[in-house]
């Protein structure tokens, strides 16, 4: 006798139309990420107490008033705020169509420092713009729109890159024609870094490291040749290999700021107890404020400082892999491209004020007084806050989109708990499994 087979009843979907999927859908928000914005204000905030500390000597030599360096920084850093919020509030779509203006916007900047009366020189470079009130530095605000616009590059010919060099070789000619024109300037220290991110950015995009190679071994020596070209550039190099062959010279900022390093010792001399700033420590406020957190707040200040930056870059790194998983792969190259440029000019500049890298002038990210450095930061934060809210809100659509989808009769209900079938048995399987009759004459 043939036993019934378990009659499993077709579950019934959801019949909620599509358009009406589509506009609750539409209706859900995201979340900015908490514990990015509470990173990048604790950044923040050592900035302003370190800028404070640090520039009350300086302000008073040039007789401007103990805080008049503090002041300006907090206005900018308010600008910053203000720039932040901005980009929190655009859609990342935008954005990316409009990525190809704000490349040509980049070449414009970098240009426009040679135009006199609008660029304007300083300790020998041609670095910043003239905007009445103040200078600005326009690589700063080069920096922020070369990573849209190559994260927009590499999503709309990510196949090609993934499989060919030659997609390659645009970004890099780009990035190539931007460093000369830097180099112009001359600012070797901001060229050194864009090429970083955009050969970062180009290998997390999916192009083969085989394949950079190529333009890495023959751009490598002669990046080295314009290096060597300028007997400045030497000088700084030996005078990094060895600061106390010439202590009162060529070495003087280096052999200054390791002495304000060893006075901190472990837990520093005490807020605003540092001697070096007074008139012995270069750029105390601006390229060198490490060492003068190393001399206040010693081995413990560092290592908070270089705790908050790790943490910054895993966030973001952590945002682009979320993204890159939900196929926003916009804001996936977004958030690789400003967890690079903060992490290694954050590295480049501690490196320096430690005396592991040559002087590069580039300041701490959101630590350093500056304006147009501050202004940047501030937006490559409200920037990765803007991908995180999209993260959280594409992972929200994608959960109530398989809610929707999800059948009636195993939708769980206040009254009604899901209903869930016990597992069978191989014996109830067995038993269960339709059995052939013998019949006599047939062979069974």
């Amino acid at each position: 006798m043939n036993l019934p087979e378990r009659q499993h009843p077709t579950p019934r979907l959801n019949p909620a139309p599509r358009s009406n999927q589509a506009q609750k859908l539409e209706a859900i928000t995201g979340r900015y990420d908490p514990v990015l914005a509470t990173i990048a204000i604790a950044i923040a905030g050592i900035g302003v107490v370190m800028v404070g500390s640090s520039s009350i000597a300086v302000a008073e030599g040039q007789g401007l008033g103990p805080f008049y360096f503090l002041i300006r920084h907090v206005v900018f850093l308010l600008g910053g705020v203000a720039l932040a919020t901005a980009l929190m509030r655009t859609e990342l779509k935008w954005l990316d169509q409009r990525s190809h203006l704000m490349l040509i916007l980049c070449f414009l900047l970098l240009l426009s420092v040679f135009i006199p009366g609008v660029g304007r020189t300083i300790n020998g470079a041609k670095r910043w713009l003239n905007l009445g009130f103040s200078n600005f530095q326009a690589v700063e605000a080069v920096k922020p729109m070369l990573i849209v616009w190559l994260s927009s590059y590499l999503v709309r010919y990510r196949e090609e890159i993934q499989r060919d060099w030659w997609p390659i070789l645009k970004p890099v000619g780009i990035a190539l024609m931007l460093v000369a024109l830097l180099l112009a300037q001359p600012d070797f220290g901001s060229a050194s870094l864009i090429l970083a991110v955009t050969g970062g950015m180009l290998l997390l995009g999916g192009a083969s490291l085989i394949r950079l190679l190529g333009p890495l071994v023959i751009g490598l020596p002669a990046f080295a040749a314009v290096a060597m070209s300028q007997a400045y550039r030497m000088r700084r190099l030996t005078s990094f290999l060895d600061p106390w062959a010439d202590p009162f010279k060529d070495g003087f900022q280096l052999t200054q700021a390791l002495i304000a390093v060893g006075r901190g010792e472990w837990f520093g001399v005490g807020l605003g107890g540092s001697v070096q700033k007074l008139f012995y420590l270069p750029e105390a406020h601006t390229d060198f404020i490490l060492a003068v957190i190393a001399e206040e707040l010693g081995f413990a200040g560092i290592l908070v400082v270089v705790l908050l930056y790790a943490g910054f870059t895993v966030r973001c790194m952590q945002l682009g892999l979320r993204a890159a998983a939900l196929g926003r792969h916009f804001a996936a190259n977004c958030a690789f491209g400003v967890s690079l440029w903060i992490s290694l000019q954050a590295l480049v500049s501690i490196g320096v004020n430690l005396g592991l890298l040559p002087t590069k002038g580039l300041t701490l990210p959101l630590v350093s007084s500056g304006g147009s450095s501050v202004l940047m930061s501030a937006a490559a934060v409200g920037l990765m806050l803007r991908v995180s809210y999209e993260v959280d809100r594409a992972q929200r659509q994608v959960a109530r989109a398989r809610a929707d989808a999800m059948p009636v009769d195993v939708m769980p209900t206040p009254q009604q708990p899901p209903r869930v079938e016990a597992p069978i048995s191989a014996r109830e399987r067995a038993g269960l499994r339709a059995r052939i009759e013998p019949r006599i004459g047939e062979i069974a």
